[in-house]
């Protein structure tokens, strides 16, 4: 890693700058935060004598930048991260500010510093900095989104409306799968959340003198939930399960070596589901569906009829799965569940699945980098969250290397969010070896390898 004055002081430092900007995008936002830090990638991008912008598209600013090649005929290459970042939570929780960043034993504490500007970083700025230096081996295009923790969709449209020719994609968004080991994540769950809204009255009873008469949207909202939630052993009802298909031997045979997901589960201080929870736990989450209600809100402690209720749901889909479809059917169970005369509303947030060739000359391409950087080679893994935009990448036909040095010991949404200062070193280094492998991908192989899982 080298920052501008070839020491890994400077990274620290330029990344600290971006990360005291309090771009939170959760909970309404702050508007001025946002343009902030939207403009402060806009200004790297220009700093280096490329082209950018930022570009507002009725939501949060998009920043969208090129880089051209030091060479003619080089592959196109198109590198994408947000900047948006989520609220701090419980602010008292947070043992350094969240947004004066601060290095503690080796890691860098802040809001943003592994999800995802701390991760993405050394990415846009290995490209930058190659050309300032007049050694960029590859076309670069620019995609920083500020929507991405609240699935806006402004990076999909301005991707579906712009059209950028792009060879390939780097996602730095993704986990290692320990200190010592990167990953490549060819496989990601897709996405139905919805928001469902109860109304049953014109404004909260007496529970007293109408109770039992008069419809509670409480009891009307628990009997839709009831009508979508796992069975005991968190297996989704057969209706939500329609085009699940299990990995196959090898995928299975290749997560086997992996860590063990006990030690993991126990750092965050989960409680196990159901027993054998940990064993399964690649499995289920990779390659399996799930459903989990985030939110309820309803009533007040007094007694009333309360007339309405809203609760929000996810649910994860996984290759052969398509949104579209299981949003539907999600929608349809909740909906057949409320009783008539009840006033329901259903708002849905959609991603696809999505699923790349491991094989094809980008992926391949991308592991070897990424062994070269980490001195081991990375482990081929899918994952269970969901980033729109890999699903988008895919549909236009772009193969995809989703990767990253962020861990799940950074806590990334939590309070105490951190970055190790090693997981930046081999970022940097990471990106570099990205940069130089990718050069030699030939153009007409890349395309036909990306799909959409569905």
């Amino acid at each position: 890693m080298s920052g501008r004055d070839g020491s890994d002081a400077a990274l620290l430092e330029e990344l600290v700058d971006w990360l005291r900007i309090p771009s939170v995008s959760t909970d309404g936002g702050d508007a001025r935060a946002l343009r902030d830090a939207a403009a402060w990638a806009r200004d790297r991008i220009r700093d280096a004598g490329g082209e950018a912008e930022c570009l507002e598209l009725g939501g949060n600013p998009l920043v969208v930048g090129t880089l051209e090649a030091d060479h003619p005929g080089r592959p196109t290459v198109l590198l994408y991260g947000h900047y948006d970042v989520q609220g701090v939570g419980d602010g008292a929780g947070w043992t350094s500010a969240p947004f004066a960043p601060e290095v503690r034993e080796g890691r860098l504490y802040g809001r943003g510093t592994s999800d995802d500007k701390g991760n993405f970083y050394p990415l846009l700025r290995a490209a930058c900095a190659r050309k300032r230096a007049g050694r960029l081996p590859v076309n670069v295009r620019v995609l920083v989104d500020g929507e991405e923790e609240i699935a806006g969709p402004s990076a999909a449209t301005w991707l579906r409306t712009a059209a950028p020719q792009a060879d390939c994609a780097i996602v730095f968004d993704s986990w290692m799968v320990d200190e010592a080991t990167p990953a490549i994540t060819v496989g990601l769950r897709g996405l139905v959340q919805a928001r469902v809204t109860v109304t049953t009255g014109r404004l909260d009873l007496h529970s007293g003198v109408y109770g039992g008469s008069a419809m509670n949207a409480a009891h009307v909202l628990h009997a839709m939930l009831a009508a979508v939630l796992p069975d005991g052993d968190g297996r989704l009802r057969p209706e939500l399960r329609e085009g699940i298909e299990p990995p196959s031997a090898r995928e299975r045979d290749g997560w086997r070596g992996l860590p063990p997901a006990a030690a993991e589960l126990a750092e965050t201080g989960a409680v196990l589901a159901r027993p054998g929870a940990a064993e399964d736990h690649y499995a289920r989450t990779w390659a399996d569906g799930s459903l989990d209600v985030h939110e309820i809100a309803l009533g007040a402690p007094r007694t009333i009829v309360p007339a309405r209720a809203s609760a929000v749901l996810s649910q994860r889909l996984v290759p052969a799965q398509r949104a579209d479809r299981a949003g539907a059917v999600l929608e349809g169970l909740l909906r057949s569940a409320a009783p008539a005369g009840a006033a329901v509303d259903v708002d849905l947030v959609l991603a696809d699945p999505v699923l790349f060739d491991a094989t094809s000359p980008p992926l391949r391409a991308g592991a070897a980098a990424l062994a070269r950087a980490a001195g081991r080679a990375p482990a081929i893994v899918r994952w269970g969250g969901a980033i729109p935009i890999v699903a988008e990448l895919a549909a236009a036909g772009i193969p995809t290397i989703v990767s990253g040095t962020a861990l799940a010991a950074d806590h990334p949404h939590a309070v105490d969010e951190s970055f190790r200062l090693a997981s930046l070193r081999l970022g940097a280094r990471a990106a570099d070896a990205l940069l130089d492998e990718l050069a030699s991908v030939p153009r007409d192989a890349a395309r036909p390898s990306a799909q959409v899982a569905g």
